[in-house]
């Protein structure tokens, strides 16, 4: 049995609620779709050192194989450009550095292709609104599109040879069925656009692999499929997007009462059904942007570690690749960063810094690639290579929402006699979230083991360090579980640390950035406020 802990409801005495964890219990594949795709803002970012370190360390906890950005198109990559006659003109220097950076770190690219250069574009001045004001027309020439994008094909082939080129994908657009796209009719016009793109890529190499319809809100998905399938338009994987504050009615068009929680991974399960029942039921499904809601700042706190473990939970089965928007607040949508925590989408802050969700990738991380069938909504089973069990466990308290302070126990975790059969697992009354570890929103005193005593650290930030190695923690996985079995192991990543000042922040840089007091008395601040909002928490156990 692994513990059984208070579960504390808002609106409900406490009660208790026991899971048990049958460690014979039939298992599935659990590969790790979760952590091998991120976004990453858009293309010309990743030339800049901060982006770049942002990559490699995310890359140090998670198994970061792909990333996907915007506007490999646009005009300040400078892949488009015409001359004094009105032929085109092509340029792949900036496209030859970010590709190569990228592959230096050991990550390939999901090509996102987009935006419209202005020269190509039917209507030059159909701009949106984001700071770098990326063009949303239609090409004025289907003919000069198709020539784009074979000669930008056949140069990243020439480039770096089919067998890399292969193990890459190419989704067409952004999100056309919203202000990403311009065409009128926007489905019928992106349809159009797909059509010639994907025919393009075939033509330069029948193993390029291409996707869409890349739409916001899980839309789209049974008619392109359709569309695809009426005109044999080649299609490898199928794209789109969901995010937790996502409406229902935009996700579903219902009005049922769905909780944020719980959208994205009924969204994934609603167009993996549409695939199943669509002419090409066995695509991959690949859910290119997803994050936690926005509101509050809740992207900057401890809140995303169990808001991720429980759509992960939720979703798996359902999808190939689950890509985070973002990994990196390195990111110019609303124009340039200033300061961190501003309640933006990475996992590193300004300056890098790494936030509560950095930690809680690096802990679901651990889990093992086989899972074990249970039916907590707050846990995922899972048993390692090695044997044991790796098991994630978390307490789900959403932004505006507070659980009762209380002083936990430290946990035991007790290995059941083995016995024939299935245990039962015991859950008194209505469904509540166990109180992980360490969960935050609830006072909670230093744990030391037996024989050492805790001592306070000065919490005065430092005058002139840099606020990567100021605000990151030491590199501190796992302390060890008490109880009657010494040797199993806890891991408590993404959770608050009464010793720390921006707890869970890890040190990832020695690089020294000059630091105004204001910036350090801005960063102190943020980071207690993480430290001190009621926003659960998250746990691995080993066993």
């Amino acid at each position: 049995m692994c513990t059984a802990w208070p579960c504390f409801s808002q609106s409900q005495p406490p009660a208790e609620e026991v899971v048990t964890i049958d460690a014979h219990a039939t298992t599935t594949p659990f590969p790790h779709f979760w952590e091998q795709m991120f976004g990453s803002g858009r293309a010309i970012l990743t030339l800049r050192e901060a982006y770049r370190e942002d990559l490699r360390a995310v890359k140090k906890v998670a198994d970061f194989r792909y990333v996907r950005f915007h506007a490999i198109l646009h005009d300040e990559v400078g892949v488009y450009n015409e001359d004094e006659h009105g032929n085109p003109v092509y340029n792949f220097a900036y496209v030859d550095s970010i590709y190569d950076g990228l592959l230096k770190n050991d990550v390939r690219p999901v090509v996102e292709i987009s935006f419209m250069p202005k020269k190509l574009a039917f209507n030059p001045d159909a701009l949106h609104p984001f700071w770098y004001k990326q063009n949303v027309s239609p090409p004025k020439s289907m003919e000069r599109w198709d020539d784009l994008i074979q000669h930008f094909a056949q140069h990243l082939v020439e480039r770096y040879g089919i067998d890399e080129v292969s193990q890459w994908y190419f989704e067409v657009w952004n999100e056309p069925n919203i202000d990403f796209w311009n065409g009128i009719p926007r489905q019928e016009s992106y349809f159009e656009l797909y059509d010639h793109t994907a025919g393009t890529l075939k033509s330069v190499s029948p193993r390029l692999r291409v996707g869409g319809p890349a739409t916001a809100a899980a839309q789209w998905v049974p008619e392109f499929l359709q569309h695809t399938a009426d005109n044999h338009i080649p299609v490898d994987f199928v794209s789109t997007h969901g995010y937790a504050d996502d409406t229902v009615h935009n996700m579903f068009g219902t009005h049922e009462d769905i909780p944020m929680d719980d959208r994205v991974g009924r969204a994934i399960a609603k167009v993996r059904g549409e695939i199943d029942h669509s002419p090409t039921p066995h695509l991959p499904l690949f859910w290119t942007e997803w994050n936690v809601p926005g509101m509050m700042e809740a992207r900057d706190t401890i809140y995303v570690g169990p808001a991720l473990a429980n759509t992960v939970r939720e979703s798996a089965g359902n999808v190939d690749m689950l890509s985070f928007w973002t990994f990196s607040d390195v990111f110019e949508e609303g124009g340039p960063t200033s300061t961190p925590f501003r309640g933006d989408f990475g996992l590193r802050a300004f300056d890098g810094i790494n936030k509560p969700s950095y930690y809680a990738y690096g802990l679901l991380h651990q889990l093992g690639d086989q899972r074990l069938a249970n039916t907590s909504h707050n846990l995922i089973v899972t048993r390692t290579s090695n044997g044991d069990l790796a098991i994630a466990a978390w307490n789900l308290v959403d932004p505006g929402h507070q659980g009762l302070s209380r002083e936990p126990e430290p946990p035991s975790v007790r290995r059941p006699a083995k016995r024939e059969g299935r245990d039962a697992a015991s859950r008194p009354g209505p469904r509540k979230r166990p109180a992980a570890v360490g969960s935050h929103g609830q006072t909670q005193k230093p744990y030391t083991r037996p024989g050492r005593t805790a001592k306070p650290r000065d919490r005065t930030p430092r005058p002139g360090a840099d606020r990567a190695s100021q605000w990151n923690s030491p590199p501190q996985p796992y302390s060890e579980c008490p109880g009657p079995d010494s040797n199993r192991r806890l891991a408590t990543l993404n959770r608050p640390n009464p010793d720390r000042i921006a707890s869970p922040l890890h040190r990832a840089s020695e690089k020294e950035i000059p630091t105004t007091e204001r910036q350090r008395k801005f960063v102190h601040q943020k980071a207690e406020q993480i430290n001190e909002a009621p926003h659960g928490g998250i746990a691995l156990l080993y066993c």
